[in-house]
């Protein structure tokens, strides 16, 4: 990890994530945990094992002994999503102070889709390249007249110098509410193991929106090295693992016993049932 301090990771088309700073390791898990239980870890025979313990049965106070401190560069809509959650100290750079730097999100051509038939927050199929460079000219035209509109209102030029001497600008803390979402901004964000691994669980998830979703990844990437046991079990029993109903549990109990299981007889709705079935990527009986 003292490699990584302050190396900026990119992350989409102006974004990045840098490790400021950072406490703890796979270690103070380890000797957090055996603080708690005591007598009772001594048939725990190495460290890696009783992370996976406590990884496999949410003993979680442990996980909180560590700490990190990100520097992340985003899109603003961005971080409207990630300040959801609330578990983190966060600082963000003010455009109340400061003058917000010429930078806007602009997809890549292959992340510009039509709205999910599916799924009221996905993507379905990708926009074909005429309309894809129709789109992306609409909105670096806005993101760039927004820009100029808020220089103007500022009265201020890319060098801080002003546009007309003979004009005062407005102040900074309404010349910037016309900026698109687009827009990056920056900010300090400080968390602990436990709830660093509640937001990867979320937003590393192929669910989660593609420009948040690569944070997360970028983010895993990071985690892998600073607590590479705590990593392993993360992936092994919350990211890669999945969560089961008492009627999907029973479902599958009843079909390793060879009973014949239809959505009728499931108990389960028709969702749920499609669900389950995806879960193990096999089609549900008719």
């Amino acid at each position: 990890m003292e490699d990584l301090l302050f190396r900026a990771f990119p992350v989409l088309d102006h974004g990045f994530v840098r490790v400021i700073d950072y406490m703890g390791a796979d270690s103070a898990v380890v000797q957090a945990a055996r603080v708690s239980y005591g007598r009772g870890t001594k048939a725990t025979r190495e460290d890696r094992g009783l992370i996976r313990y406590l990884m496999r049965h949410w003993h979680t106070t442990p996980f909180e002994m560590c700490e990190i401190k990100l520097h992340v560069k985003l899109p603003i809509f961005v971080a409207r999503q990630w300040i959801r959650h609330r578990t983190a100290n966060v600082n963000e750079y003010s455009a109340r102070y400061s003058i917000l730097d010429k930078e806007f999100y602009l997809p890549a051509p292959e992340q510009l889709a039509v709205q999910s038939s599916t799924n009221r927050q996905g993507r379905g199929p990708t926009l074909d390249a005429t309309e894809s460079e129709e789109v992306l000219r609409v909105l670096r035209e806005d993101s760039e007249r927004n820009f100029r509109n808020y220089q103007w209102l500022l009265n201020e030029d890319d060098q801080a110098a002003p546009l007309d001497p003979e004009r005062r600008g407005l102040t900074r803390e309404l010349a910037r509410i016309g900026l698109s979402l687009n827009t990056y901004t920056q900010w300090y964000w400080k968390t602990d193991l436990h709830n660093l691994l509640h937001f990867l669980r979320l937003r590393a998830d192929p669910h989660a929106q593609y420009e948040i979703r690569v944070y997360a990844e970028q983010m895993l990437e990071i985690l892998k090295l600073w607590v590479p046991f705590t990593f392993e079990a993360f992936q092994d029993y919350q990211l890669n693992a999945v969560n089961l109903s008492a009627g999907a549990v029973e479902v599958v109990r009843r079909r390793l016993r060879g009973e014949v299981v239809s959505l009728e007889n499931s108990g389960l709705s028709k969702r749920e049932w499609d669900e389950l079935f995806a879960v193990f990527d096999i089609a549900p009986p008719p």
